[in-house]
């Protein structure tokens, strides 16, 4: 099975960032939330393994405060534009760290960095637009949970669990309790 970790983002916030993905073109404005990957695609054998190790990682750690501000691109690498994390980019790095050992331990193909993607496989000329018009956003909000998704057999992420930081996580909670994921 493929899981991925995610910090969520609050759904005006993550509504407006989406209208902008959209208004790039971006294809996948309209299925992929604005969001700050933990953890990228990555196979596990064992899924009772997996939510545990990203339970007590979720149990140890603090709710914290992120901003997104100004532009990036990994471009000539990859044409992809992002906003930048600001405040909350050492908690977030902290997480990836603590998320990929275990059962989620591989080696990745690139250097972590923690961002907020905003374009992504569109037109060159589209990726010079979001990175301009979006190069003085700035947005800061809580982040008190971490989302654990299964990419499924019709190659949809569906989320399996939000866990809220520093706390034990509550058996039954699941999609239906990631209404106003943080």
């Amino acid at each position: 099975m493929s899981i991925g970790v995610i910090l969520g983002f609050p759904a005006e916030l993550a509504e407006e960032l989406q209208r902008w993905r959209a208004s790039f073109g971006d294809p996948m404005a309209a299925t992929v939330p604005a969001h700050i990957t933990l953890v990228t695609t990555t196979m596990t054998q064992d899924w009772e393994a997996t939510r545990s190790h990203v339970r007590e990682v979720a149990r140890q750690q603090e709710p914290f405060t992120v901003t997104i501000a100004g532009t990036g691109s990994f471009r000539p690498v990859s044409p992809v534009v992002f906003l930048n994390v600001e405040a909350g980019f050492g908690e977030c790095v902290s997480l990836h760290r603590r998320l990929q050992t275990g059962p989620l331990e591989r080696e990745l193909p690139f250097a972590y960095h923690p961002h907020v993607t905003i374009a992504h496989d569109v037109a060159p000329e589209s990726l010079d637009e979001a990175e301009t018009a979006l190069k003085s956003y700035r947005a800061s909000f809580p982040v008190a949970s971490m989302g654990l998704y299964e990419h499924d057999d019709n190659g949809i992420w569906q989320l399996r669990e939000e866990l809220d930081f520093g706390t034990e996580p509550d058996e039954h909670r699941g999609a239906a309790g990631a209404a106003g994921a943080r």
